[in-house]
């Protein structure tokens, strides 16, 4: 009988892969869409209720000033599940299509596929829930929410900033289908490592989960974020246009329906909460807790009406700051809390290095295993986040440095200034430490990919979102 070299060589190296595979941690992998740093761990916002964020940071080590690579869904995803910056790809925005940019065999799932592992995925990880199959041992079928208003609402939102409490269970809901999924996975037996990613869809818009989250923030207790009148005075104009203060923050301004939309917003960051209290659960009762890395990571921040502008798609503060967590049995320790302004590029090389895959050369990212050790130790790169070609913003230490594509600057001590209301750029003092700064820059940048249609910026009737196909 005639035998293929080739199929025997491929063969081979996927039996020692698995065999070598076999005392590999395993990998669970929580994603959260547009969640800032509204949860209780990072004092932010004193009425946030996030009791299993919050369980797990305790548990492990919290990064305080974490950062995405891009103030969006689609790049963030594509940059942090590839390894490759958005001005390596050219991938620096919602509607452009990261695939053919991004190689099958550069991303994070294939590198565990290729090491052996069981790679399974549900909800949304790459942006609209898009994914390869060949990139999957198996991903779980998504849904759309079927989003009964309840009685009391009031309508739908204002303009494209959509919420209302809904008359639906939480069992309908798709996020705690893709929970339910990921319970399932942790609970049933393995014969191989596994890596599980979990993309939990809220709190992205619509803000619209089942009542009783609502309730738990009464509408006269709310309370505004920190906010004050003009406070793009001393911003560029490059900062102005992300803004767009005529926009959903003049709509809101007029609708009188701040304190409603912020309640949304809580609520469905703790209707998220219960779903990740579900699948940390499931996890601590499974023979794998304690050969089972845990990192969960928002996509990006959040504005609601700070610096006068909603959304994501800016480059301050309250876009690029993200909950970030990581518990790694054995190497983490209770309590950790890491001051160290890091970015998520760090998560695709730090996964290699915890379960002994070899990082890819195209990596760009930074290994944090050293901070997961120890929280203090010390960190020189400053974090990066890119929206649009040329438009940076990096923290380091106490500082947020911000330049656009056409020379403006923006900079911001966040010991004397956490909300970023006034501009140090113009200070000749802080010109050194501009400099510094500067030289963290990309230095070369790829073109914007031609931009398609998107629903992030529309009002939702429901989700609009891909339903992904089923492996």
């Amino acid at each position: 009988m005639s035998r293929n070299p080739l199929a025997i060589t491929l063969l081979l190296g996927c039996v020692a892969a698995t065999t070598q595979a076999a005392d590999r941690p395993n990998v669970l992998f929580i994603a959260i869409d547009d969640l800032n740093h509204w949860v209780g761990h990072l004092g932010r916002n004193r009425q946030a209720k996030t009791p299993n964020l919050d369980r797990l940071a305790a548990s492990g080590v919290t990064f305080t000033s974490a950062n995405c690579a891009a103030p969006a869904c689609n790049p963030s995803r594509a940059a942090l599940m590839s390894g490759l910056r958005p001005s390596s790809t050219g991938v620096y925005d919602n509607g452009q299509d990261w695939m053919p940019v991004i190689s099958e065999e550069k991303t994070l799932t294939t590198q565990f596929l290729t090491a052996g592992y069981d790679v399974y995925g549900a909800g949304k990880i790459y942006h609209g829930s898009a994914h390869r199959p060949d990139e999957w041992t198996e991903y779980h079928k998504d849904a759309r929410d079927p989003m009964k208003l309840h009685p009391t609402a009031n309508g739908g939102g204002v303009g494209g900033i959509r919420f209302a409490p809904l008359a639906n269970a939480d069992q309908e809901m798709n996020d705690y289908k893709v929970a339910s999924y990921a319970v399932k996975q942790l609970g049933a037996p393995h014969d191989k490592p596994f890596f599980l990613a979990v993309g939990l869809f809220r709190p992205h818009m619509p803000w619209c989960v089942p009542k009783k989250y609502f309730d738990m923030f009464p509408l006269e207790s709310v309370e505004l974020p920190p906010h004050q009148q003009d406070d793009l005075a001393d911003v560029p104009a490059a900062g102005q246009r992300m803004a767009k203060p005529n926009g959903d923050h003049a709509a809101m301004l007029k609708s009188g329906r701040w304190k409603e939309a912020v309640q949304a917003y809580l609520a469905s960051i703790a209707f998220c909460d219960v779903q990740v209290g579900r699948v940390l659960d499931a996890l601590d009762a499974s023979p794998e807790k304690d050969n089972t890395i845990v990192v969960l990571w928002s996509d990006h921040g959040w504005h609601l009406g700070e610096k006068e502008h909603w959304r994501k798609f800016s480059l301050w503060q309250e876009a690029c700051r993200s909950v970030y967590i990581w518990r790694v049995p054995g190497l983490t320790h209770p309590g950790g809390v890491c001051r160290t302004a890091v970015d998520h590029m760090s998560i695709y090389p730090t996964l290699c290095s915890l379960t002994g895959i070899p990082k890819p050369e195209h990596v760009e990212g930074l290994d944090i295993t050293p901070l997961l050790k120890a929280p203090d130790a010390p960190w020189q790169t400053p974090a990066l986040t890119t929206f649009h070609k040329g438009n940076h913003s990096l923290q380091q230490g106490q500082h947020r440095y911000i330049r656009y594509a056409d020379g403006g600057k923006e900079l911001y001590d966040h010991s004397q200034d956490p909300y970023e209301w006034t501009n140090l750029a113009g200070d000749p003092s802080q010109a050194e430490l501009i400099r510094r700064f500067e030289a963290s820059v990309p230095k070369s940048e790829a073109e914007e990919l031609p931009r398609g249609k998107d629903g992030e910026g529309k009002a939702p009737k429901n989700q609009r979102r891909k339903t992904a196909a089923a492996t």
